[in-house]
Parts: C-alpha cells; sequence; structure tokens
C-alpha cells in the first residue's frame, strides 16, 4: 500500500478507514514536523476503534496505552537507542497497534529485521485545517 491523501483535518476519518481496512496490527511511524498532527492523526485512530480514553502526546512518558491494544510512543526526546535500551522493543511485539512519533529508517530497518509488520505515515502541514498524508507500508 502506497498512497497519497491531502485532507482537510475534519476528512481525517478516510485516511484512517483506508488504513484499518490494511493494516490491523504491527507499527505506524509517524513523522512530520511539531504541530504536523501526529497525536492528532493517533486521536482518531483510537476513536475509530472504539476507544474512549483521552489520547495524549506521550513526549515525557515514552509510552501510552489506550485499552487493551492501542499503543503511543514518542521517541523524539530519548532516541531509538533509548528506546531499546528501556526494552521498549519488546513491547512491539504486542497485539495491536503501536504508534510511534519520530520514528525514522534505523528504527524501520530493525524492525524490518526482527519481522515486525511496519506503515509510515508522513505528515505535512499544508494549513491549519489541513495535512499532506503519504502512506507507505514497508
Amino acid at each position: 500500500m502506497k498512497k497519497e491523501y491531502q485532507l482537510e483535518l475534519f476528512e481525517i476519518d478516510q485516511l484512517v478507514d483506508d488504513v484499518l481496512a490494511e493494516f490491523t496490527n504491527g507499527v505506524i511511524i509517524l513523522r512530520g514536523d511539531l504541530a504536523a498532527g501526529k497525536t492528532t492523526l493517533v486521536k482518531a485512530f483510537a476513536k475509530k476503534l472504539g476507544c474512549t480514553d483521552a489520547v495524549t502526546s506521550p513526549t515525557f512518558s515514552l509510552q501510552q496505552c489506550y485499552g487493551e491494544d492501542i499503543y503511543h510512543y514518542d521517541i523524539y526526546n530519548h532516541g531509538l537507542e533509548h528506546f531499546i535500551a528501556l526494552g521498549m522493543l519488546e513491547e512491539l511485539d504486542k497485539e495491536g497497534l503501536h504508534f510511534i512519533e519520530w520514528g525514522d529508517d534505523a528504527l524501520i530497518e530493525l524492525l524490518d529485521s526482527v519481522g515486525i509488520d511496519v506503515m509510515v505515515i508522513d505528515i505535512a502541514k499544508i494549513s491549519d485545517k489541513a495535512r499532506e498524508y503519504k502512506v507507505c507500508i514497508h
């Protein structure tokens, strides 16, 4: 799956529906500048999956869990080595969707090498109300 979308924020469910039709277990790496909408996208996925928990950025906590099978990570502040040193790589084997903000090519290669399914969503801010999303399954 390799698709591009230009969506107003109120249309984000179209992207979520398309992704969930193809990808229901594994890691979704979210890349984009600060305030591009990475956490907003995780909120949309959680809502679509019936989760009523408050979804917040795990910037300082490293990991947030929503329901039983939605996981949200942010490796911006500490980097991949810290993530691995804490044993977080083992968390990614759990059944469900794992959203990782700020994942890079080194993380993608690592996940591919251990057989974890990976999707990357690159987000670019077009305006305050619109984003461009590039989606690719590795």
